[in-house]
């Protein structure tokens, strides 16, 4: 393992891993069902040279894990992705680009900044992209996982792209957004589902802010106006840039989804910061929202809310005829990296499955919540001592019935033995043992998110 005792995103096993391999594995524990057939793929920052100055754990290059299933069997392969930024630096033999916690490098020849890609992983339209939400995806060849390059559209791309878009289950469509430091902070897309970008329309913010994530229903789409906010006249003042302003109002923008700035309405909230969405749906006369949600954020900086950086599972009601807002806790655990059975999206959902975390100041976790959102019950599957997991990506069972038929895929390290195993859980028994634990070849360190591709 490479470990350098300086900084805890280079330590341990948020080291990264130099190798790129493929292999079939020849390690299972339990056995995979017959039926779960496809791949497992996860993406996560994996720098391929040692940083300049400060190094977070957002800025390393993007690497993909995958594990692919057939008929029992697994196979594993690694592959960096090959952006402009990545080639440049391996051209010159070392890192060229500093990181988010440093100051924009202006006068770098090959631009102020690099798209890692390193994020998230979307299928639409038959092609797999990869993420990350300060620039253009990359479309990613499947099972192989090698880059094909950057993906703009056949250039009809106006905007940066989220890590975190929505493609509705029913009607095959993909929305997207795109936020910037200078105006227009916000502009929002539509993808067809043959996937051509149908409109992209800017949306009117005080000023920018850093969206992470939205979320649609049937009809709607979500924006999240959070107090964490850009500022060029904080640089000038020698302050950060971004900044937790707790002194100012959540609020939440509700737009027909092919709808316009004339269109959308705003709910306010009190003050907080939610990085990623669970689901999003109508009854009624209302909006619903789910999310993990903290009073504060202190992702690029110091800050002095002890609750802070505390996320927990939330709800949001959004009244249509009054504009009233009730936001209510649903869980004590804290918890993050929220995920549900994908052909829910935008609709009504009864499970939703958030990854525990273990109170550590590190992105820790240590199993994998199953909430039940209409009996407020919470169901946990321990990963064990000294063994840590990830995002839990659902992966249904072929002609399943029912929400939560399926199952629970994550990679997870056991820190005794110093290696990583993919971990497949039954969805409907959380608390029993798992289905199967896919022994990997070599170390995976912690990442973002992933994506289940079915056969």
């Amino acid at each position: 393992m490479v470990t350098t005792g300086i900084n805890p995103y280079l330590d341990g096993n948020f080291a990264p891993v130099q190798e790129e391999v493929t292999t079939e594995i020849q390690s299972i524990i339990g056995e995979l069902p017959p039926d779960l057939s496809g791949m497992f793929v996860r993406n996560g920052p994996n720098p391929q040279f040692p940083p300049i100055g400060a190094y977070h754990w957002f800025d390393g290059d993007g690497m993909l894990h995958g594990v692919r299933i057939q008929g029992g069997q697994a196979s594993y392969r690694n592959r960096y992705i090959r952006t402009q930024g990545f080639e440049i630096e391996r051209k010159e033999g070392k890192a060229i680009w500093s990181g988010l916690l440093e100051p924009p490098q202006i006068n770098n020849p090959y631009g102020p900044y690099k798209n890692v890609a390193n994020t998230a992983l979307v299928w639409h339209a038959g092609q797999l992209l990869a993420l990350w939400e300060g620039g253009v995806p990359h479309a990613i060849q499947v099972p192989e996982l090698d880059t094909i390059g950057e993906y703009t559209y056949n250039q009809q791309l106006k905007s940066a792209f989220t890590a975190h878009p929505k493609v509705d289950p029913v009607t095959g469509e993909m929305m997207f957004f795109g936020y910037s430091f200078s105006p227009p902070y916000l502009q929002s897309s539509v993808v067809s589902s043959q996937g051509q970008i149908q409109r992209t329309i800017p949306i009117d913010l005080p000023m920018g802010v850093m969206m992470h994530d939205f979320a649609i229903t049937a009809n709607y789409t979500i924006f999240l106006d959070l107090p964490l906010t850009f500022s060029m006249e904080r640089i000038q003042r020698g302050e950060p840039m971004m900044m937790f302003e707790a002194d100012k109002p959540s609020r939440f923008g509700i737009m027909p989804r092919h709808g316009d700035n004339r269109s959308i309405r705003w709910f306010e909230a009190p003050s907080c910061y939610i990085f990623h969405t669970l689901n999003a749906y109508e009854q009624g006369d209302e909006v619903i929202l789910i999310a993990c949600r903290m009073s504060s954020t202190s992702v690029l900086g110091e800050s002095s809310d002890p609750q802070g950086d505390i996320p927990r599972l939330h709800r949001w009601r959004f009244h249509l005829p009054s504009g009233t807002t009730q936001e209510e806790p649903l869980d004590d655990h804290v918890s993050e990296f929220p995920r549900i059975n994908e052909n829910w999206l935008g609709r009504p959902n009864r499970y939703g499955y958030t990854s525990k975390m273990a109170g550590d100041r590190l992105p820790l976790f240590t199993g994998i919540i199953k909430h039940d959102l209409q009996q407020n019950r919470q169901y946990i599957h321990e990963f064990g001592s000294g063994r840590f997991g990830g995002e839990a990506v659902f992966a249904p069972r072929p002609g399943a019935t029912q929400e939560d038929e399926g199952w629970l895929i994550t990679f997870v390290y056991d820190s005794h033995q110093d290696c990583s195993e993919l971990l497949v859980v039954n969805a409907q028994d959380m608390t029993g043992e798992p289905v199967a634990r896919v022994i990997l070849p070599q170390r995976v360190p912690y990442g973002f998110h992933g994506i289940w591709l079915e056969e």
